[in-house]
């Protein structure tokens, strides 16, 4: 007799089941995306992860590079309980270990940045069992000079008028400051040449009354 053949319910709840546990164990990558940098300059290129697993001596990182301009993929990094510099190429001696595995950060530094740098760095995570996920890519672009975006316009806009508000307060404040000052000063005189105004006054109406004595 031939057994029961699976039924469609069966085999749809097992393709459901399959994946949620592929998404469960799946690595989570995340990145910038896209990253600006002057060239000449060292750039940190951050890379973090999520897992469902513990991470532990199993955890591999692989950094690599596409150019921009086309060309293979080159190798950029590799880390697996201790890092691994390359040793040839572009890379050599430009690339260090930025990250924490137990803070879930897998980054790493760049120096001394050539226009050549242009191109996709992409980074992937391998935690076993969580070996499968999508791989995070961050687009660097190498300029003479990086462009503000607007929130730092914003951000300049904002200092500058707070700037110009102080200044006008220190300036309102000396202004005061000033002419209190010469208010004061002019008060003083009229304090001192009042006694010496009556005092001529007075020697005036005695030298009156004494001519008109004599008359």
């Amino acid at each position: 007799m031939y057994g029961k053949s699976p039924s469609c319910a069966g085999l749809l709840l097992l393709g459901i089941q399959l994946t949620a546990l592929a998404q469960i164990v799946a690595v989570e990558i995340y990145t910038s995306q896209a990253l600006e940098a002057v060239n000449g300059t060292d750039v940190r290129l951050k890379c973090t992860f999520s897992s469902f697993a513990p991470v532990g001596d199993a955890l591999t990182v692989t950094w690599n590079f596409r150019p921009r301009d086309g060309g293979p993929e080159q190798f950029v990094f590799y880390y697996h309980v201790d890092p691994f510099k390359p040793m040839s190429g572009r890379f050599k001696d430009r690339v260090v270990w930025d990250g924490n595995p137990e803070r879930y950060d897998v980054s790493i530094i760049l120096w001394k940045l050539q226009f050549n740098d242009n191109g996709t760095y992409t980074c992937q995570v391998k935690n076993p069992p969580d070996v499968d996920g999508l791989i995070g890519e961050i687009r660097l672009s190498v300029v003479h000079t990086v462009r503000f975006s607007e929130i730092y316009f914003l951000a300049l806009a904002i200092g500058s008028a707070c700037a110009l508000m102080v200044i006008i307060v220190i300036v309102v404040v000396l202004v005061q400051h000033f002419r209190k000052k010469r208010w004061a000063e002019r008060a003083h005189r009229v304090v001192e040449i009042k006694p010496k105004e009556e005092e001529r006054l007075n020697q005036e109406k005695k030298v009156s009354i004494y001519l008109e004595d004599t008359d």
